[in-house]
């Protein structure tokens, strides 16, 4: 009823502008009379269906600002046919749509100020160190869609339905990705009516199997007319501004939900500052918006990541204004595109909350330097900006990935998905590689300071605990700062190894403990020193590794 309301509405403004009003002074016969009248009901009734189309296949937001092209086309006509006063007034009209119109379309020459200001962010130096205890969520979307369509078959009448859009989210505590069945066409849909579930898969476990659930969805992206779940959400909100494409979110009950970023205009028709969202039931249609600070528990990327790119867009560009962009480059960085979500890519951090990543590269042509990186929070929109060690200079994401190209030119696998980590107080790329089929094969990381240190396992963990022992070896300094439980203990020592490593040594002993622990001369320079039977005292990392790593050593004798 909206649309056809507004249509009506549009459809008459049209027809009134259009059809000329006043006449000339000499009598009109009735005939003529009737002609004319005729002639404006038939212009209302031909212009009212093609608003009503026009809307409801565009799905436009039904604000009258949507209109300003369709007002400069009708008052240029209607000034055209109009005599007299009539023609003066309706110039005017037509002057004032071509304003606004010129307007609406320059907006972004000068709102470059208020986007940066709306998407400015936070600035640190660097993330916390990750907790080599957790396992981060680093299946690639492109492994995951794989063995979901080769699990295919749980799915009732296949050959209804294709996969729909892949999106990582936290359902009852656990990582997961998230893939709708969605129809594979108009009469797929005229026949099968309702979507029968969805297909869930382990996010941190590669070895995982995916997992059909079914939920009969009615609304959904791949359904027809007013069962798609998009005009669905505009016809119960006409006037919303959305913008990116409707997410699947799952409750920690299993219960589907789409749901889609709305929010207003930076100014004119131009920009977007996200405000909201709302969220629609696919198996009856009930539909509710949200403000940010009201998103139910269970969301987890409310924030959708076609807007956080744009608002890394705007941080990145805007810095000086519009024509600095263009031109001169002061400052610009440019948000990279190798997200695997509308250029960003979603992690988690060490509570469970999802974030997007995006690192920012100059851009000059051939630098893979990066400038620095950015943590978009899913469910606020709020983003922190990172510098990284400003006396080091970091490689981007796309360097990291000639990197493993390189390292694996005989075999042609590809990294894919690279996120920033702290490892060990060392800024660190990690990447998962694939073959040419898109199997995953193996997990790779490389520091983002010193690429020459690199390392690549089975399991994101494993590499994590080789590339610690990469970094002592090449001479690096292993930080404790990480969440691990740092404890002290003293023994005596029964074997002792070390490892002369460029310019300092890797010293690995037994105690009578049992346990090994590795340190490097670099942070404990009389650790050379040490010997079989000394008595020690050990502060060090309770990593659970078999080697645990030392941040302290005290020999007697020697302190």
């Amino acid at each position: 009823m909206n649309i056809l309301l507004f249509s009506i509405i549009v459809g008459l403004a049209a027809a009134l502008v259009i059809f000329p009003i006043s006449r000339n002074k000499k009598p009109v016969k009735k005939e003529k009379k009737n002609n004319l009248t005729g002639a404006m009901i038939g212009m209302v009734i031909c212009t009212i269906p093609v608003i009503f189309v026009f809307y409801y296949i565009t799905n436009l937001d039904r604000n009258f600002s949507s209109i300003w092209i369709l007002a400069i086309i009708v008052t240029a006509i209607g000034a055209f046919f109009a005599t007299g006063k009539e023609r003066m007034i309706k110039l005017v009209l037509f002057l004032i749509s071509l304003i606004v119109g010129i307007y609406f379309l320059s907006a972004g020459l000068f709102n470059a100020d208020e986007k940066y200001q709306s998407s400015k962010m936070t600035e640190k130096t660097e993330i916390e160190s990750f907790d080599e205890a957790e396992t981060p969520a680093s299946v690639p979307p492109k492994f995951a869609r794989n063995k979901m369509r080769k699990s295919f078959g749980q799915v009732p009448n296949t050959s209804f339905y294709e996969l729909g859009n892949l999106q990582i989210q936290k359902v009852d505590g656990k990582y997961v990705y998230i893939a709708p069945v969605e129809f594979s066409g108009l009469f797929k849909w005229w026949n099968g009516d309702v979507t029968p579930g969805y297909f869930t898969l382990s996010a941190t476990d590669s070895s995982a199997n995916p997992k059909f659930i079914k939920s009969e969805m009615s609304y959904t992206p791949s359904s027809y007319f007013n069962k798609n779940v998009e005009r669905h959400m505009r016809s119960s909100f006409p006037e919303y501004i959305f913008y990116g494409d409707p997410q699947l979110e799952i409750n920690d009950d299993g219960k589907p939900f789409y749901i889609r970023s709305y929010g207003e205009f930076i100014s004119a028709r131009n920009g977007f500052k996200v405000e909201g969202i709302v969220v629609t039931d696919p198996e009856n249609g009930n539909t509710k918006n949200y403000l940010i600070k009201d998103i139910p528990a269970f969301i987890d990327g409310a924030v959708s990541p076609e807007t956080v790119s744009l608002q890394n867009s705007y941080f990145g560009n805007y810095v000086h204004g519009f024509w600095n962009s263009k031109f001169g480059k002061k400052d610009v960085k440019l948000p990279s595109d190798e997200g695997t979500e509308a250029n960003v890519s979603p992690i988690f951090d060490e509570n469970g909350d999802m974030f997007y990543f995006t690192d920012f590269t100059s851009p000059k042509e051939g630098v893979d330097s990066m400038l620095g990186y950015s943590l978009t929070d899913a469910r606020t929109g709020k983003a922190t900006y990172y510098t990284g060690n400003l006396e080091e200079s970091y490689m981007d994401s796309e360097g990291a990935l000639e990197i493993i190209e390189k390292k694996f030119i005989e075999k042609k696998w590809d990294g894919e998905m690279p996120v920033l980590y702290n490892f060990y107080g060392e800024a660190s790329w990690l990447t998962p590689v694939l073959d040419s089929n898109g199997f995953l094969q193996n997990y790779f990381i490389v520091s983002a300071a010193n690429p020459e240190i690199s390392v690549y396992a089975n399991t994101p963990n494993a590499a994590i605990k080789q590339y610690k022992t990469a970094l002592q070896r090449g001479g690096g300094s292993v930080d404790g700062t990480s969440n691990a439980e740092e404890k002290q203990i003293s023994g005596n020592v029964l074997r002792v190894y070390k490892e002369k490593v460029g310019d300092y040594t890797i010293v690995s002993f037994l105690l009578n403990n049992r346990k090994s622990y590795i340190v490097s001369s670099e942070n404990n320079p009389l650790a050379i020193y040490l010997k079989e039977q000394d008595k020690v005292n050990v502060t060090y990392q309770d990593t659970g590794e078999a080697f645990l790593p030392v941040t302290d050593i005290e020999i007697d004798g020697l302190e």
